[in-house]
């Protein structure tokens, strides 16, 4: 790419995000979050699909071939050796959406 003012601007900002998420505080808060907004997601896909009663299946399908996907993503030999934030937080974020259907299904089934 061209070395412009907005690239450079771009750059910086890349670094410093990723130097200021190094701290482990911050990254474990950041994981924190990622898993609660997966619970938040896993409850109102539950609850909006649910209430419409129209392309259930097909919903669910496309919700498994996303934790699929994420799966494939998080436990190949690639991501092994190094995990990014990014990819831990879209790891949790699938942990909390399935929690969250798992929580769900309980309550229906009590």
């Amino acid at each position: 790419m061209q070395n412009t003012r907005l690239n450079n601007l771009f750059d910086a900002i890349a670094t410093r995000l990723g130097q200021w998420f190094l701290n482990p505080w911050r990254r474990l808060s950041l994981l924190i979050i990622s898993f609660l907004f997966g619970f938040f997601l896993g409850n109102a896909v539950s609850t909006t699909s649910g209430q419409r009663a129209e392309l259930d299946i097909v919903a669910a399908g496309f919700l498994v071939l996303l934790i699929e996907i994420t799966s494939r993503i998080f436990y190949s030999r690639n991501f092994s050796s190094r995990r990014s934030l990014l990819v831990d937080s879209l790891n949790l974020l699938k942990i909390g959406f399935t929690y969250s259907l798992f929580l769900e299904a309980f309550k229906l089934g009590s």
